[in-house]
C-alpha cells in the first residue's frame, strides 16, 4: 500500500535531513556544555554524578528518587540541605571555582564532588 522507506522520500528531503544531522553534532554539545545547569539523581544511596565539571555561576539541581530522605552537605562552603524526601529537590549555584565535595548528611558514605572551573 504505502511505502515507508528511505527510496520514496524526495532527495533533496533526505539531503536536508543530512544537513539537519550533521549540524546537530555541532550545535548539540555547545548547548550540552552551557551553563543550563546540572543535574544530580538521588536513588538507591547514590549520586547518579560522582563527579560533574561545570562552570562558574552554574546551579546544580538535586533529585531525590529514593524512597528515603537524603541531604546534601558542601562542608567546604558551609551549604547543608534540609532533609529531602522522594520527589524534593535542593538547587545551589556555585559562584566560586575550585572543586567541591559533598556528602549526604544522613548517610555520609554517599559522597561525590562538583568542580567549578
Amino acid at each position: 500500500m504505502f511505502n515507508h522507506g528511505v527510496a520514496s522520500v524526495p532527495a533533496r528531503w533526505r539531503s536536508a535531513a543530512r544537513l539537519c544531522a550533521m549540524l546537530s553534532c555541532l550545535i548539540l554539545p555547545s548547548v550540552a556544555r552551557s551553563d543550563a545547569g546540572g543535574q544530580v539523581m538521588i536513588d538507591n544511596f547514590t549520586f547518579s554524578q560522582p563527579s560533574m565539571t561545570i562552570s562558574r555561576g552554574t546551579e546544580v539541581t538535586w533529585t531525590n528518587q529514593d524512597d528515603i530522605p537524603h541531604s546534601i552537605v558542601l562542608g567546604a562552603l558551609g551549604v547543608r540541605s534540609k532533609a529531602l524526601d522522594t520527589g524534593n529537590t535542593f538547587t545551589y549555584r556555585f559562584d566560586r571555582t575550585g572543586t567541591f565535595s559533598y556528602i549526604c548528611g544522613l548517610h555520609p558514605q554517599m559522597h561525590a564532588k562538583v568542580v567549578v572551573r
